[in-house]
């Protein structure tokens, strides 16, 4: 029988097809950059801690020097030359009438203000600050960091208490609240007003607000404290107990305490009085404080 044939030819056998390529990976992208570290939190610091061990008092080393200061409002001279060396650890008073430059020349020495001539230079223990020579925003930090303030008002902030009213001095610096706010509290009690740190300003009295600007004002370790006329506004009792407070935290830990007053009892208590009288030293005396 003959071979039946098939009803449509066989397909001619395929050649394998070719592999295809592999899919072509995505580039790989670059791991992603990591954001730059913060700096570690400041610790806070005790209560007042010290300034520096080599500025114990007494001292013959300065802590701030000022040369040749000159500075005008208009054609009024509020400083005219003046020279001044202040030791670490020394107690000074700067007296004189309204107008004969004294709150002027504290300003500059604080770096406040920028004379029209002359130099301020400022001990930090390790370096010289040029402080006359540096802009606003670095003699800023250099209040922050090196410098403390009272003021006859205390210029306080109403709406904190006490607590946070000396806490804020150190989170400015860096450090984290409750750290500031455990040595705001341990800075309180050394100037006796423990139980007192949840009392707004308002609930305090003259002398007790002035003793949280004084916390204030030293809590950050400040190597200077300058003190305009802090107990213009206290009754005579009340202002011994701050000057108490003042040279006993200030110049009792080695830190240097420059205070502009109109009060001879105050001047008294200091080491060295400064006068002035149309923009320049007229007299400077030193005594052993009483």
């Amino acid at each position: 029988m003959p071979t039946r044939q098939a009803p449509w030819p066989a397909p001619a056998p395929q050649a394998p097809s070719p592999q295809a390529p592999a899919p072509q990976a995505w580039p790989q992208q670059p791991a992603p950059k990591a954001w730059p570290q913060q700096p570690a939190p400041r610790p806070a610091p005790t209560a007042f801690p010290p300034a520096t061990t080599a500025f114990a008092a007494p001292s013959s080393f300065p802590a701030l020097t000022a040369r040749g200061l000159t500075k005008t409002y208009g054609p009024t001279t509020a400083l005219a030359g003046v020279d001044l060396a202040i030791e670490a650890g020394e107690s000074v008073a700067i007296m004189g009438a309204s107008g004969s430059g004294k709150t002027t020349l504290l300003h500059c020495l604080a770096g406040i203000i920028r004379p029209d001539s002359g130099e301020v230079h400022l001990a930090t223990g390790a370096e010289w600050i040029a402080v006359s020579a540096l802009g606003e925003t670095a003699r800023s930090r250099v209040r922050r960091e090196h410098l403390g303030f009272v003021f006859q008002e205390g210029l306080l902030i109403p709406e904190l208490t006490a607590r946070e009213n000396v806490a804020i001095a150190l989170m400015l610096g860096g450090v984290p609240r409750q750290a500031a706010e455990h040595a705001a509290t341990a800075a309180l009690a050394t100037l006796g007003l423990a139980g007192m740190e949840d009392r707004r300003i308002g609930q305090l009295s003259g002398g007790q607000a002035q003793r949280v600007a004084i916390a204030r004002a030293q809590v950050t370790g400040a190597r200077v404290v300058f003190a305009d006329e802090p107990t213009g506004a206290l009754d005579s009792q009340t202002s011994a107990e701050v000057m108490d407070v003042l040279l006993s935290t200030v110049t009792g830990s080695g830190r240097t305490l420059v205070v502009v007053t109109h009060d001879d009892d105050v001047a008294a208590r200091c080491r060295r009085t400064i006068r002035l009288h149309d923009g320049r030293i007229v007299a400077d005396q030193a005594r052993s404080p009483r």
